[in-house]
């Protein structure tokens, strides 16, 4: 069983919720608190074990790469002023560790996917979507990483759903259970409520084997008329092993201004330098 040594992110979406937030700035700089979506989502992969992360990116992404970079004015003012680089720590990544490639047209997650499949090569991969915040010690993609070497094969992160929302995820028909893994026996993407085989919903983390690439290769539009990942990873069951795992870790939707507002409230309350502040304008506003 090879090891997941590589990473997808999918960020070349134009986050025309956040407008006029995005018109510059791409969606994954976004911060929650004091770090971007997608410092988060490279964090939570570099404590999974993943060397390569592959940004599959657009036009006007590269804020991006440069977050990644070193920043020698930066680094070089705040040495000269006596200020700890610390807070830098985690965004400096070492040279090829952090590669990109373009998706040209917005067909899809299963398109944006595909894109990367040069860089993966034959090798199975993760897939992580920044705009799914998952805050869990170990980190999400590293209890997958870790059911991955009990079963092997395709691993999706699963979560119960309120049937009346089974619309807007790739939804699981379940097969056995043992503990926190479920065998995948088919996947349907948004299907209506009354449709849905089950409320396991998929969230944005996948460990994927390298064939899922032939197969966006040659699927087709589905739904939405877009390039969809549930249908390509639909190909696979039967072929090869594939289990959904349901984590222990909190999501926050940042993909909606909703979900990301709690976000930020979610996380500094759970920080010790700005949680005090909070929770007393929380008790001033009678909260």
């Amino acid at each position: 069983m090879k090891s997941i040594r590589k990473a997808v992110f999918p960020v070349a979406g134009l986050g025309t919720r956040f407008l006029p937030a995005t018109k510059a700035i791409p969606k994954e700089m976004l911060t929650v608190v004091d770090r971007p979506l997608i410092q988060y989502a490279v964090e939570e992969a570099l404590e999974a074990g993943i060397e390569q992360m592959i940004f599959v990116t657009g036009r006007g992404k590269d804020a991006l790469e440069d977050h990644f970079d070193i920043a020698f004015e930066l680094e070089a003012t705040m040495t000269s002023r006596g200020k700890s680089l610390d807070a830098l720590d985690s965004t400096r990544m070492p040279a090829g560790s952090v590669v990109s490639v373009r998706q040209q047209q917005p067909l899809g997650l299963g398109h944006a996917v595909w894109c990367a499949r040069e860089i993966v090569g034959d090798e199975p991969f993760a897939v992580l979507l920044p705009d799914d915040l998952m805050v869990g010690r170990p980190g999400c993609l590293a209890q997958m990483v870790e059911a991955y070497g009990k079963v092997g094969g395709n691993i999706v992160c699963a979560q119960e759903v309120p049937r009346e929302r089974t619309a807007s995820y790739g939804i699981i028909t379940p097969g056995a259970q043992d503990g926190r893994l479920t065998e995948v026996k088919g996947l349907v993407e948004k299907p209506k409520p009354e449709e849905a085989p089950s409320t396991l919903g998929v969230v944005g983390r996948y460990i994927l084997q390298p064939e899922i690439m032939e197969i966006l290769s040659s699927i087709g539009k589905g739904a939405g008329g877009e390039i969809q990942l549930t249908d390509g990873m639909a190909a696979l069951i039967g072929r090869q092993p594939f289990h959904g795992v349901t984590v222990d870790a909190e999501r926050h939707d940042c993909g909606d201004k909703t979900g990301f507002v709690i976000a930020n409230l979610a996380l500094a309350l759970g920080r010790d330098d700005v949680a005090p502040a909070v929770r007393a304008y929380l008790s001033k506003l009678g909260l």
